[in-house]
């Protein structure tokens, strides 16, 4: 299914595109992987999601991704993003085709109020932070000298025996969620100063798994 009314759209334009449709705002999106025609990783969307409308909405009657998401037929087994917008109710479900993109260097930005906390449709502030990447791929995000996210995915960081993911990230992820679970990622502070202790680093979200994701080099992290 062809995305509809999103691409190359700002975050302002379309929160106004979302209120003048009738849709409330704030509005907030989760994106769930879709592979061989199923949904990855339900459990964790369907807990933030829940725990966003209660925080958000005051509302405490659950959702269940999985009774709500259709996969349509036409779909391959490639993997897809599905999308799904949504207020104090379900607002809209779409999928396109997922497509990595290859993150090797990062640019240090700092910004000390900036709050993500929950997964917003509007995302202005990011969207401006990563304006000032320079020649970098993408940025690191720090807040009151803390490794946050880069704009939209969580970080890991190998010292040579384990994975280790800020425990100050913007957004909880759900893959970052389901990877401390497993014990596969363990939480620590991170201050900016630590960074050159650290080996090589990866980034992890709903659509990139660890083993999946690529090293970025120390080096390769500029402040």
């Amino acid at each position: 299914m062809k995305k509809k009314g999103l691409k190359n759209i700002s975050s302002n334009s379309r929160d106004a595109n979302l209120s003048k449709s009738g849709i409330l705002t704030p509005a907030l999106f989760e994106v769930v992987k879709v592979k061989g025609k199923k949904l990855h990783n339900i459990d964790y969307h369907n807990n933030r999601m829940n725990w966003s409308l209660a925080t958000v909405f005051g509302l405490n009657e659950p959702i269940s991704l999985e009774k709500e998401i259709i996969i349509p037929k036409t779909l391959n087994n490639q993997a897809h993003k599905c999308r799904v917008i949504y207020t104090n109710k379900i607002e809209k479900i779409e999928f396109e085709p997922y497509q990595p993109r290859i993150i090797s260097s990062l640019k240090i930005i700092a910004h000390n109020t900036i709050d993500y906390s929950v997964k917003y449709y509007d995302r202005k502030t990011i969207n401006d932070l990563f304006e000032k990447r320079g020649s970098c791929d993408d940025i690191l995000i720090i807040k009151n000298g803390f490794i946050t996210d880069i704009s939209y995915a969580n970080i890991v960081f190998w010292d040579g025996c384990q994975w280790i993911t800020p425990s100050t990230p913007l957004l909880p992820g759900t893959k970052r969620q389901q990877l401390i679970d497993q014990k596969k990622i363990v939480e620590k502070e991170i201050k900016i100063k630590d960074i050159q202790s650290f080996e090589k680093a990866r980034i992890i979200n709903a659509m990139i798994d660890l083993e999946e994701s690529n090293d970025i080099l120390i080096n390769n992290i500029e402040i």
